[in-house]
Parts: structure tokens; sequence; C-alpha cells
């Protein structure tokens, strides 16, 4: 039986590759969350997502705090079985009218995962409406095996690194993905998704969590780190991530670094043997 997802649920998520949206946080929670974020953003000289991608939680207890949240991990687990991985974490944000955007593409074109089988869950900090650039997906792209060719743009508006983009997407069946603050949603890394730019009168700060089964395997480098955060490891191929004693924890930002260099350079060896 379930533990928190509908079997109605589960079904839209396999047959959509995507549901939304799901209650995690109240609203003083995410109102929290969303205090925190605007001051280590204050602290900085630049966005926090200019950092702090990939492993973003390591840094902060309250982060993660975040990614062993009950409500999170039984959804998870109704969708990925009893043994669950989070490999990594990133914000994702777009200020008040922010020309930005996500251009149609498939998470796994980067991530070096084998299977390319991924989840990942998208938690709004602050409203994620369709006026702010809410995730919009396209539904059932996620099935078959293929990863589909990205065209690297570097556009400077695109908020992905490499400009990513998958070519003659028919947008006529997108779907909006709305949420309110505190809630999230769930897709999988095969499914064809993006983001339009933010309209609105507020910024659209979310926070994406990666998560992996157990068999699933890093392949692009070795010592590949992740948290066990439910069940058991079957197979050995994470390294444990490091815990953050406190915020800002020196190791964890020095952790924090290392990792998303190494992705990186691991996206930019990718491409370069596409050429």
């Amino acid at each position: 039986m379930p533990k928190a997802l509908t079997e109605a649920q589960i079904e839209a998520y396999h047959r959509n590759g995507a549901i939304w949206p799901i209650p995690m946080l109240s609203a003083a929670e995410a109102a929290e969350c969303l205090r925190r974020f605007d001051e280590l953003e204050a602290s900085l000289d630049g966005e926090v997502q200019g950092r702090y991608r990939i492993k973003a939680h390591l840094p902060f207890p309250w982060l993660t705090d975040l990614i062993h949240h009950p409500a999170l991990l039984d959804a998870m687990e109704d969708l990925m079985g009893p043994n669950i991985v989070i490999w990594g974490s990133s914000f994702f944000t777009k200020p008040a009218h922010d020309p930005r955007f996500v251009s149609w593409h498939q998470d796994s074109t980067y991530y070096g995962l084998e299977p390319p089988e991924s989840v990942t869950a998208w938690l709004a900090f602050s409203p994620s409406t369709g006026d702010a650039g809410c995730l919009k997906i396209i539904p059932g792209s996620h099935k078959g095996e293929a990863i589909l060719p990205h065209l690297e743009t570097d556009d400077p508006n695109n908020i992905l690194s490499r400009g990513q983009t998958i070519e003659n997407v028919d947008e006529s069946v997108a779907v909006e993905m709305p949420l309110e603050p505190g809630q999230f949603s769930i897709h999988h890394n095969k499914t064809i998704h993006g983001s339009l730019p933010n309209k609105s009168d507020t910024p659209r700060i979310g926070f994406a969590i990666h998560f992996a089964t157990p068999e699933i395997r890093q392949t692009q480098f070795e010592g590949a780190t992740a948290s066990l955060v439910r069940g058991e490891d079957t197979h050995g191929h994470w390294l444990p991530d490091s815990v953050a004693k406190h915020d800002m924890d020196p190791d964890c930002l020095e952790e924090l670094d290392f990792c998303w260099q190494r992705y990186r350079n691991a996206m930019k060896s990718q491409a370069a043997k596409a050429d």
C-alpha cells in the first residue's frame, strides 16, 4: 500500500513522467526556507544558484534536514521502492521580471547515470505559477530508452549551464506544473521539460533534489557520492556524502565546489566527444 501517494497519482506518474502538486511544508515552514535562502543570497556576490549546484545541501544542516523530510521520502518510496539515495540537489531561481528561461531538455543528458533512471523532486520556496515561469513538461516523453540529441546554444538567458536544448518540441502538448510554496513536483529525468521567463512581481525560488536507487551508478568519474536516505545500499556504487556540522561548514563547502567542478568537467568532456 502506498505511503503518501494515491494509486491514481502513481499511475499518472508512470503515464506522464511527472506528478504535482504534492504537499510537504506548511506555509510557515516554506516562508522560513525562503527567509534562509534570501539571507544566504544577500551574503553572496552573485546568485545562490551560481555556486550551489549539484550538491547544494552539503554545507547546510537545514537543507540536509529538508532532503530527509518524511513527506518527501514517503512519496519517493511509493515510486522508487524502499532503497533510495540522493546524489544531488540544486537551486533554480528567477527574480521577478527575469527574462531568463530553461530550454526544453532531459536531465539525463549530462548526469552520466547508468541506467538513466534518476528522478527529481522540485520544491517551491515561493509561488511557482505560469506567470512566474513554472516548470512545464511534455507528458509521456520519458518512455523508452532514448536520451534525445541536445543542441548546445550557450544562450546567456538560458539558466542551463550549456544552454542544452531539444529542438522541434511540440509545445502544443506542453503542460504547466504550478506549485504553491511548500508543495513539490516529481519528474523522471527523461521527461522533456523547461520553463519560461518570470513575468510576475515575485521571485520564483525552487530547490531540486535528485534521487536514484542504489543499482544506478555514475559512469563519468570515480568516487561519486550520495546520501542513503531510505533502506539499504544494495550495490555499493556510491560513497557517502559528508554531513555539515553547521552552516557553511568549510569541509562541506570544499566538497561542494569539488563536485560542481567535476560535474562541469564531465559535461565538457561529453560534449567534446559528441562533436
